[in-house]
Protein backbone atom coordinates (compact mmCIF):
# COMPACT_ATOMS: atom_id res chain seq x y z
CA UNK A 1 0.00 0.00 0.00
CA UNK A 2 1.33 3.27 -0.80
CA UNK A 3 1.52 5.63 1.93
CA UNK A 4 1.25 9.29 0.30
CA UNK A 5 1.58 10.84 3.50
CA UNK A 6 5.31 9.06 4.26
CA UNK A 7 5.98 9.71 1.03
CA UNK A 8 5.27 13.84 0.99
CA UNK A 9 7.23 13.92 4.60
CA UNK A 10 10.41 12.18 2.98
CA UNK A 11 10.26 14.18 -0.01
CA UNK A 12 10.10 17.62 2.31
CA UNK A 13 13.01 16.02 4.66
CA UNK A 14 15.00 15.14 1.65
CA UNK A 15 14.08 19.01 0.19
CA UNK A 16 15.69 20.58 3.31
CA UNK A 17 18.63 18.52 3.62
CA UNK A 18 19.40 19.05 -0.15
CA UNK A 19 19.22 15.13 -0.72
CA UNK A 20 18.43 13.66 -4.31
CA UNK A 21 17.02 9.94 -4.89
CA UNK A 22 20.60 8.90 -5.48
CA UNK A 23 21.79 10.04 -2.81
CA UNK A 24 19.10 9.11 -0.54
CA UNK A 25 19.61 5.80 -2.25
CA UNK A 26 23.21 5.84 -1.44
CA UNK A 27 22.35 6.81 2.81
CA UNK A 28 20.60 3.63 3.06
CA UNK A 29 21.77 1.21 0.47
CA UNK A 30 19.39 0.67 -1.92
CA UNK A 31 19.74 0.18 -5.50
CA UNK A 32 18.11 3.59 -6.99
CA UNK A 33 15.71 2.13 -9.06
CA UNK A 34 13.76 0.88 -5.80
CA UNK A 35 13.92 3.87 -4.48
CA UNK A 36 12.51 5.97 -7.79
CA UNK A 37 9.62 3.28 -7.67
CA UNK A 38 8.73 4.76 -4.35
CA UNK A 39 8.41 7.83 -5.68
CA UNK A 40 6.74 7.06 -8.63
CA UNK A 41 4.08 5.29 -6.48
CA UNK A 42 4.39 2.21 -7.84
CA UNK A 43 5.69 0.25 -4.83
CA UNK A 44 5.15 0.74 -1.43
CA UNK A 45 7.87 1.35 1.60
CA UNK A 46 8.30 -1.45 3.71
CA UNK A 47 8.67 -1.28 7.86
CA UNK A 48 12.21 -1.98 7.25
CA UNK A 49 12.87 0.57 4.72
CA UNK A 50 10.94 2.84 6.66
CA UNK A 51 13.66 2.44 9.70
CA UNK A 52 16.40 2.47 7.41
CA UNK A 53 15.14 5.96 6.26
CA UNK A 54 14.69 7.43 9.75
CA UNK A 55 17.83 6.17 11.17
CA UNK A 56 19.63 7.65 8.13
CA UNK A 57 17.79 11.39 8.22
CA UNK A 58 17.81 11.93 11.71
CA UNK A 59 14.06 12.20 11.72
CA UNK A 60 10.71 10.61 12.82
CA UNK A 61 8.57 9.92 9.27
CA UNK A 62 5.69 8.45 10.90
CA UNK A 63 3.19 9.60 13.30
CA UNK A 64 4.10 9.00 17.05
CA UNK A 65 0.15 7.77 17.85
CA UNK A 66 -2.42 5.77 16.69
CA UNK A 67 -4.50 7.84 16.05
CA UNK A 68 -3.25 9.43 12.63
CA UNK A 69 -5.57 12.49 12.86
CA UNK A 70 -4.81 15.15 10.71
CA UNK A 71 -6.03 18.76 11.86
CA UNK A 72 -6.91 21.84 9.48
CA UNK A 73 -5.82 25.63 11.30
CA UNK A 74 -7.25 28.54 10.31
CA UNK A 75 -4.90 31.62 11.73
CA UNK A 76 -1.82 29.60 12.03
CA UNK A 77 0.64 32.12 12.77
CA UNK A 78 -1.17 33.54 15.34
CA UNK A 79 -0.52 33.30 19.03
CA UNK A 80 -3.35 30.64 19.76
CA UNK A 81 -2.39 28.94 15.96
CA UNK A 82 1.28 28.38 16.85
CA UNK A 83 0.81 27.09 20.66
CA UNK A 84 -2.16 24.78 19.10
CA UNK A 85 0.18 23.46 16.35
CA UNK A 86 2.66 22.61 18.80
CA UNK A 87 0.46 20.94 21.24
CA UNK A 88 -0.79 18.91 17.93
CA UNK A 89 2.03 17.66 17.02
CA UNK A 90 3.44 16.69 19.97
CA UNK A 91 -0.11 14.08 19.61
CA UNK A 92 0.94 12.65 16.39
CA UNK A 93 -1.61 14.83 14.33
CA UNK A 94 -0.44 16.03 10.94
CA UNK A 95 -1.13 19.54 10.85
CA UNK A 96 -2.18 22.14 7.89
CA UNK A 97 -2.23 25.31 8.31
CA UNK A 98 -4.00 28.37 6.44
CA UNK A 99 -2.07 31.56 5.47
CA UNK A 100 -2.77 34.43 3.36
CA UNK A 101 -0.15 35.27 0.66
CA UNK A 102 2.38 38.79 1.33
CA UNK A 103 4.97 39.77 0.07
CA UNK A 104 7.48 38.84 2.85
CA UNK A 105 7.61 35.21 3.81
CA UNK A 106 8.34 35.05 7.36
CA UNK A 107 5.72 33.87 9.79
CA UNK A 108 7.45 34.43 13.42
CA UNK A 109 5.57 32.52 15.81
CA UNK A 110 5.71 29.06 13.75
CA UNK A 111 9.38 29.45 11.73
CA UNK A 112 10.63 26.70 14.41
CA UNK A 113 7.81 24.18 12.83
CA UNK A 114 8.44 24.71 9.35
CA UNK A 115 9.92 21.93 7.08
CA UNK A 116 9.24 19.19 10.07
CA UNK A 117 7.35 16.19 9.45
CA UNK A 118 3.88 16.33 9.48
CA UNK A 119 3.64 20.24 9.32
CA UNK A 120 1.97 21.84 6.06
CA UNK A 121 1.22 25.29 5.25
CA UNK A 122 -1.76 26.15 2.35
CA UNK A 123 -2.15 29.67 0.62
CA UNK A 124 -6.19 30.36 1.40
CA UNK A 125 -8.06 33.11 2.60
CA UNK A 126 -11.04 33.69 4.74
CA UNK A 127 -12.71 35.76 2.49
CA UNK A 128 -12.56 33.59 -0.25
CA UNK A 129 -14.77 30.75 -0.18
CA UNK A 130 -13.29 29.14 -2.96
CA UNK A 131 -9.37 28.68 -1.21
CA UNK A 132 -11.50 27.63 1.50
CA UNK A 133 -12.75 24.96 -0.42
CA UNK A 134 -10.12 23.69 -2.07
CA UNK A 135 -7.55 23.43 0.96
CA UNK A 136 -10.29 21.50 2.62
CA UNK A 137 -10.96 19.10 -0.24
CA UNK A 138 -6.99 18.97 -0.43
CA UNK A 139 -6.62 18.18 3.03
CA UNK A 140 -9.97 15.91 4.49
CA UNK A 141 -9.52 16.89 8.14
CA UNK A 142 -10.41 14.88 10.96
CA UNK A 143 -10.85 18.93 13.27
CA UNK A 144 -10.52 22.04 11.79
CA UNK A 145 -10.13 24.94 14.42
CA UNK A 146 -11.18 28.49 12.96
CA UNK A 147 -8.56 30.62 14.42
CA UNK A 148 -8.35 33.29 12.26
CA UNK A 149 -10.07 36.55 12.82
CA UNK A 150 -9.20 40.40 12.72
CA UNK A 151 -9.39 39.92 16.41
CA UNK A 152 -8.45 43.56 17.77
CA UNK A 153 -11.28 45.25 19.37
CA UNK A 154 -10.30 48.88 18.36
CA UNK A 155 -9.25 47.72 15.13
CA UNK A 156 -12.99 47.28 14.57
CA UNK A 157 -14.22 49.80 15.40
CA UNK A 158 -11.80 51.99 12.31
CA UNK A 159 -12.72 48.82 10.26
CA UNK A 160 -16.36 47.03 10.87
CA UNK A 161 -16.84 46.09 7.64
CA UNK A 162 -13.67 43.92 7.01
CA UNK A 163 -14.14 42.62 10.92
CA UNK A 164 -17.63 41.43 9.60
CA UNK A 165 -16.45 39.62 6.30
CA UNK A 166 -13.21 37.60 8.38
CA UNK A 167 -15.05 37.40 11.53
CA UNK A 168 -18.72 36.86 10.83
CA UNK A 169 -18.68 35.80 7.34
CA UNK A 170 -15.68 33.74 7.50
CA UNK A 171 -16.61 31.08 9.64
CA UNK A 172 -19.69 30.62 7.52
CA UNK A 173 -17.55 29.93 5.15
CA UNK A 174 -15.62 27.18 6.59
CA UNK A 175 -18.83 25.76 8.00
CA UNK A 176 -20.02 25.58 3.65
CA UNK A 177 -16.73 24.33 2.82
CA UNK A 178 -17.00 21.20 5.34
CA UNK A 179 -20.37 20.45 3.73
CA UNK A 180 -19.52 21.05 0.23
CA UNK A 181 -16.54 18.56 0.71
CA UNK A 182 -19.37 16.33 1.87
CA UNK A 183 -17.25 16.03 5.67
CA UNK A 184 -20.29 16.78 7.97
CA UNK A 185 -20.34 13.30 9.23
CA UNK A 186 -15.97 13.44 9.62
CA UNK A 187 -14.87 16.35 10.29
CA UNK A 188 -15.51 17.90 13.55
CA UNK A 189 -15.24 21.71 13.94
CA UNK A 190 -13.93 23.94 16.48
CA UNK A 191 -15.29 27.95 16.51
CA UNK A 192 -12.51 31.03 18.44
CA UNK A 193 -15.39 32.67 20.37
CA UNK A 194 -14.86 35.43 22.59
CA UNK A 195 -16.08 36.69 25.69
CA UNK A 196 -16.77 40.17 23.91
CA UNK A 197 -19.84 38.33 23.44
CA UNK A 198 -21.18 39.16 26.95
CA UNK A 199 -20.12 42.87 26.44
CA UNK A 200 -21.90 45.52 28.54
CA UNK A 201 -22.35 42.47 30.89
CA UNK A 202 -25.53 41.45 32.63
CA UNK A 203 -24.42 39.46 35.35
CA UNK A 204 -21.00 38.21 37.01
CA UNK A 205 -19.18 36.09 36.46
CA UNK A 206 -20.44 34.84 33.10
CA UNK A 207 -20.65 31.06 31.64
CA UNK A 208 -22.30 29.78 29.16
CA UNK A 209 -25.86 30.79 29.51
CA UNK A 210 -25.41 34.25 30.35
CA UNK A 211 -27.13 36.71 27.78
CA UNK A 212 -24.91 38.34 25.36
CA UNK A 213 -24.98 42.15 24.64
CA UNK A 214 -22.12 42.96 22.02
CA UNK A 215 -20.28 46.33 22.27
CA UNK A 216 -17.98 46.49 19.23
CA UNK A 217 -17.96 45.77 15.84
CA UNK A 218 -16.04 42.99 16.42
CA UNK A 219 -17.95 41.23 19.40
CA UNK A 220 -20.92 41.74 16.64
CA UNK A 221 -19.34 40.13 14.12
CA UNK A 222 -18.32 37.07 16.34
CA UNK A 223 -21.93 36.68 17.89
CA UNK A 224 -23.06 36.25 14.29
CA UNK A 225 -19.99 33.21 14.04
CA UNK A 226 -21.35 32.06 17.39
CA UNK A 227 -24.81 31.51 16.29
CA UNK A 228 -24.31 30.27 12.50
CA UNK A 229 -21.75 27.28 14.34
CA UNK A 230 -24.54 26.60 16.77
CA UNK A 231 -27.12 26.83 13.72
CA UNK A 232 -25.33 24.36 11.77
CA UNK A 233 -24.57 22.02 14.56
CA UNK A 234 -28.35 21.56 14.63
CA UNK A 235 -29.69 21.93 10.90
CA UNK A 236 -26.85 19.62 9.42
CA UNK A 237 -26.14 17.58 12.46
CA UNK A 238 -22.80 18.48 12.59
CA UNK A 239 -19.89 18.22 15.61
CA UNK A 240 -19.16 22.36 15.67
CA UNK A 241 -18.71 23.88 18.99
CA UNK A 242 -17.71 27.10 20.50
CA UNK A 243 -15.50 28.04 22.64
CA UNK A 244 -15.84 31.44 24.69
CA UNK A 245 -12.34 32.34 25.67
CA UNK A 246 -11.90 35.30 27.90
CA UNK A 247 -8.76 37.23 27.15
CA UNK A 248 -5.63 34.97 27.00
CA UNK A 249 -2.14 36.55 26.55
CA UNK A 250 1.21 35.12 26.32
CA UNK A 251 5.23 35.92 25.08
CA UNK A 252 3.77 35.60 21.60
CA UNK A 253 0.82 37.93 21.89
CA UNK A 254 0.84 40.63 19.14
CA UNK A 255 2.02 44.01 20.77
CA UNK A 256 -0.62 46.52 19.91
CA UNK A 257 -2.40 44.31 22.83
CA UNK A 258 -2.58 46.12 26.49
CA UNK A 259 -0.61 43.48 27.91
CA UNK A 260 1.95 42.94 25.61
CA UNK A 261 1.88 46.91 25.81
CA UNK A 262 2.61 46.78 29.53
CA UNK A 263 4.90 44.30 29.27
CA UNK A 264 7.04 46.15 26.67
CA UNK A 265 6.83 49.21 28.17
CA UNK A 266 7.97 48.40 31.49
CA UNK A 267 11.27 46.78 29.80
CA UNK A 268 11.96 49.38 28.38
CA UNK A 269 11.22 51.86 30.81
CA UNK A 270 13.37 49.59 33.46
CA UNK A 271 16.48 49.95 30.47
CA UNK A 272 16.12 53.54 30.13
CA UNK A 273 14.70 53.49 26.00
CA UNK A 274 11.24 55.06 26.99
CA UNK A 275 9.81 57.10 29.81
CA UNK A 276 6.17 57.13 30.11
CA UNK A 277 3.64 54.02 29.26
CA UNK A 278 0.39 55.75 28.41
CA UNK A 279 -3.28 53.27 28.60
CA UNK A 280 -6.23 53.48 28.56
CA UNK A 281 -9.39 52.86 31.20
CA UNK A 282 -7.00 51.47 34.13
CA UNK A 283 -10.05 50.13 36.18
CA UNK A 284 -11.33 47.86 33.09
CA UNK A 285 -11.37 44.28 34.45
CA UNK A 286 -10.61 41.52 32.84
CA UNK A 287 -9.62 37.55 33.40
CA UNK A 288 -6.25 36.69 32.06
CA UNK A 289 -5.02 33.49 31.29
CA UNK A 290 -2.20 32.17 29.71
CA UNK A 291 -2.77 31.12 26.01
CA UNK A 292 -0.60 27.74 26.29
CA UNK A 293 -2.94 26.75 28.58
CA UNK A 294 -6.09 27.28 26.41
CA UNK A 295 -5.48 25.07 23.67
CA UNK A 296 -5.44 21.99 25.49
CA UNK A 297 -8.51 23.06 26.27
CA UNK A 298 -10.15 23.72 22.77
CA UNK A 299 -8.65 20.09 21.85
CA UNK A 300 -10.75 18.82 24.91
CA UNK A 301 -13.98 20.17 22.95
CA UNK A 302 -13.89 18.13 20.24
CA UNK A 303 -12.54 15.09 21.75
CA UNK A 304 -16.20 15.00 23.67
CA UNK A 305 -18.78 12.57 23.26
CA UNK A 306 -20.82 15.49 21.50
CA UNK A 307 -20.85 19.13 20.40
CA UNK A 308 -20.96 21.74 23.03
CA UNK A 309 -19.55 25.11 23.57
CA UNK A 310 -17.72 26.12 26.53
CA UNK A 311 -16.63 28.89 28.68
CA UNK A 312 -12.37 28.98 28.52
CA UNK A 313 -11.63 31.03 31.23
CA UNK A 314 -9.64 31.11 34.60
CA UNK A 315 -12.28 32.32 37.07
CA UNK A 316 -10.27 34.89 38.73
CA UNK A 317 -10.42 38.79 37.66
CA UNK A 318 -7.78 41.62 37.71
CA UNK A 319 -7.97 45.20 36.31
CA UNK A 320 -5.37 46.44 33.87
CA UNK A 321 -4.18 48.69 37.12
CA UNK A 322 -3.58 45.63 38.72
CA UNK A 323 -1.58 44.10 35.65
CA UNK A 324 0.66 47.26 35.18
CA UNK A 325 1.67 46.69 38.87
CA UNK A 326 2.51 43.33 38.57
CA UNK A 327 5.11 43.91 36.03
CA UNK A 328 6.90 47.01 37.05
CA UNK A 329 6.89 44.66 40.08
CA UNK A 330 8.89 42.24 38.91
CA UNK A 331 11.55 44.36 37.41
CA UNK A 332 11.92 45.89 40.84
CA UNK A 333 9.53 48.83 40.44
CA UNK A 334 7.20 49.40 42.84
CA UNK A 335 4.05 51.86 41.52
CA UNK A 336 1.52 53.74 43.35
CA UNK A 337 -1.24 55.11 41.81
CA UNK A 338 -2.82 58.46 42.29
CA UNK A 339 -5.57 60.12 41.17
CA UNK A 340 -8.74 59.18 39.15
CA UNK A 341 -9.82 58.26 35.87
CA UNK A 342 -8.12 60.65 33.35
CA UNK A 343 -5.73 62.11 35.90
CA UNK A 344 -4.56 58.80 36.97
CA UNK A 345 -0.89 58.28 37.56
CA UNK A 346 1.71 56.00 38.08
CA UNK A 347 4.41 57.16 40.15
CA UNK A 348 7.77 55.23 41.11
CA UNK A 349 8.54 54.69 45.03
CA UNK A 350 10.57 51.81 44.71
CA UNK A 351 13.35 50.97 42.72
CA UNK A 352 15.15 47.63 43.57
CA UNK A 353 16.25 46.92 39.57
CA UNK A 354 19.65 44.95 40.25
CA UNK A 355 20.82 47.08 36.99
CA UNK A 356 19.79 50.86 37.38
CA UNK A 357 21.59 51.97 34.45
CA UNK A 358 23.14 54.83 36.82
CA UNK A 359 19.62 56.24 37.22
CA UNK A 360 16.99 56.32 39.59
CA UNK A 361 13.02 56.22 38.73
CA UNK A 362 11.82 57.06 42.10
CA UNK A 363 9.24 59.76 41.88
CA UNK A 364 8.83 59.94 38.39
CA UNK A 365 5.75 59.09 36.97
CA UNK A 366 6.12 55.76 34.58
CA UNK A 367 2.14 55.13 33.86
CA UNK A 368 -0.45 57.95 32.74
CA UNK A 369 -4.22 57.43 31.12
CA UNK A 370 -4.71 58.47 27.72
CA UNK A 371 -7.94 59.60 26.33
CA UNK A 372 -6.91 58.13 22.92
CA UNK A 373 -7.21 54.78 24.55
CA UNK A 374 -10.47 54.90 25.03
CA UNK A 375 -13.32 53.27 23.04
CA UNK A 376 -16.76 54.56 22.06
CA UNK A 377 -18.14 51.82 24.00
CA UNK A 378 -15.53 49.95 26.03
CA UNK A 379 -16.51 46.95 27.89
CA UNK A 380 -15.32 47.06 31.69
CA UNK A 381 -15.88 44.29 33.61
CA UNK A 382 -15.80 40.74 31.70
CA UNK A 383 -15.28 37.38 34.54
CA UNK A 384 -15.64 33.76 33.00
CA UNK A 385 -16.82 31.07 35.05
CA UNK A 386 -14.90 27.91 33.79
CA UNK A 387 -17.26 25.32 35.82
CA UNK A 388 -18.55 23.65 32.78
CA UNK A 389 -15.01 22.99 31.14
CA UNK A 390 -13.16 21.81 34.41
CA UNK A 391 -16.22 19.48 34.97
CA UNK A 392 -17.08 18.06 31.44
CA UNK A 393 -13.94 17.89 29.77
CA UNK A 394 -11.18 17.55 32.98
CA UNK A 395 -9.72 20.59 32.27
CA UNK A 396 -7.35 22.76 34.66
CA UNK A 397 -7.57 26.35 34.34
CA UNK A 398 -5.09 26.98 37.50
CA UNK A 399 -2.27 25.70 35.44
CA UNK A 400 -0.45 29.52 34.86
CA UNK A 401 -1.22 31.89 37.60
CA UNK A 402 -2.00 35.51 36.81
CA UNK A 403 1.49 36.14 38.79
CA UNK A 404 3.31 33.71 36.45
CA UNK A 405 1.60 34.61 33.59
CA UNK A 406 2.87 38.48 33.85
CA UNK A 407 6.32 37.05 34.89
CA UNK A 408 6.61 34.91 31.46
CA UNK A 409 5.85 37.93 30.01
CA UNK A 410 8.31 40.33 31.34
CA UNK A 411 10.90 37.96 31.27
CA UNK A 412 10.68 37.58 27.36
CA UNK A 413 10.05 41.06 27.32
CA UNK A 414 13.25 42.34 29.15
CA UNK A 415 15.67 39.72 26.87
CA UNK A 416 14.27 41.27 23.97
CA UNK A 417 14.97 44.76 24.60
CA UNK A 418 17.77 43.93 25.33
CA UNK A 419 18.84 42.21 22.79
CA UNK A 420 17.10 45.18 20.71
CA UNK A 421 19.63 47.62 22.26
CA UNK A 422 22.60 45.99 21.73
CA UNK A 423 21.79 45.76 18.37
CA UNK A 424 21.45 49.50 18.08
CA UNK A 425 24.44 50.02 19.61
CA UNK A 426 26.37 48.06 17.26
CA UNK A 427 24.35 49.99 14.31
CA UNK A 428 25.40 53.13 15.90
CA UNK A 429 29.05 52.44 15.88
CA UNK A 430 29.16 50.87 13.08
CA UNK A 431 27.64 54.35 11.68
CA UNK A 432 30.25 56.27 13.46
CA UNK A 433 33.32 54.19 12.54
CA UNK A 434 32.41 54.71 8.64
CA UNK A 435 31.77 58.48 9.42
CA UNK A 436 35.20 58.67 10.92
CA UNK A 437 36.83 56.64 8.32
CA UNK A 438 37.89 53.85 10.45
CA UNK A 439 36.15 50.90 8.52
CA UNK A 440 35.46 51.05 5.08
Amino acid sequence: MIDTQLLSTLKTVMQRKGLSQRDLASLIGKNETVVSRWFAGKVGISPTSVKLLEKAMGEKLTRETSSNKVALITGITGQDGSYLSEFLLAKGYTVHGIIRRSSVDYRERIAHLEGKPHFHLHYADMSDSMSIIKVVSRVHPDEIYNLAAQSHVQVSFDAPEFTANVDAVGVLRVLEAVRACGLTQKCRIYQASTSELYGKVEEVPQNENTPFHPYSPYAVAKLYGFWIVKEYREAYNMFCCSGILFNHESERRGETFVTRKITLAAARIAQGMQEKLYLGNLSSLRDWGYAKDYVECMWLILQAKKPEDFVIATGVQHSVREFAYEAFKHIGIELEFRGEGLNEEGVCVRDDRKNKHNFSLVGKTLVAVSPDFYRPTDVVNLWGDPTKAKAKLGWNPSKTTFEELVKIMVNHDMAKVASEGAAAKVRTNLAEYLEKGIVK
